[in-house]
């Protein structure tokens, strides 16, 4: 692979750095170093070890993709976001749910503002009971066309709403996909997942992979597996 494809590759895939230990963090990120184009923190990683954690990441070098899916009273979650920006963090998450006035708060420059659409561990049987009316698609798309319309830059979906929100909203809107699976790895508790190379040939401009490169016994070389899966 050229070096430059090769890098551009790289910069499509976020590491997600599910750890609550400092020490197993941050060799991660030392082993990930070039091999992937964002490392994210999210919940359980920053409950544990608080914004330090984005600190010490960002002073390494590394993007950090912030996912704490903010979804608090507009004033709350556009101070929250700040603090994100402030961090370093290069990208930060919030519930496009928290609806309109919220993510118009968020909206920064600074800062890659993510609207969250439905959660990949959310089915359809899930969705209604918890009250949505719809599929998990039409939600996503729904909620990834307000999340454009309140000035974010990107939206996080299911691979599977990929094409979909793509056709909705066009080439500009950023779309990061979770839920991605390499061919044999084990879905865990992801309900709507698809290949690194089929999120990408659909139209996802950024992939998530966390488990199947984290616990691998050589991390490194798992992302740089997923990557030259992508040619």
């Amino acid at each position: 692979m050229l070096m430059q494809a090769r890098d551009r590759l790289v910069n499509r895939l976020i590491v997600a750095l599910d750890r609550s230990s400092r020490d197993d963090i941050l060799r991660l990120a030392d082993q990930l170093h070039g091999a992937a184009g964002a490392l994210k923190i999210g919940l359980q990683a920053f409950v544990a070890n608080g914004p330090s954690i984005v600190r010490e990441i960002v002073a390494r070098g590394e993007r950090v993709f912030l996912d704490l899916k903010i979804h608090d009273i507009p004033n709350t979650a556009q101070h929250a976001v700040a603090e994100a920006a402030a961090l370093g963090a290069a990208i930060v998450t919030v519930h496009a749910a928290g609806g309109e006035a919220m993510m118009r708060a968020c909206a920064r420059d600074d800062i890659v503002v993510a609207g969250v659409t439905i959660l990949t561990s959310i089915d359809d049987a899930e969705l209604h009971r918890i009250g949505f009316a719809g599929t998990a698609l039409e939600n996503a798309v729904r909620l990834a066309r307000l999340a454009q319309s309140c000035g974010l830059g990107a939206v996080v979906a299911s691979p599977q709403e990929i094409a979909a929100i793509r056709e909705a909203c066009g080439g500009e809107l950023r779309i990061i996909a979770p839920g991605i699976r390499p061919a044999g790895s084990d879905a865990g508790d992801q309900r709507r997942t698809m290949t690194p190379a089929a999120a990408i040939a659909a139209g996802a401009d950024t992939i998530v992979v966390g488990r199947p490169i984290t616990d691998a016994r050589d991390p490194r070389a798992a992302a740089l597996e997923v990557i030259e899966s992508l040619v």
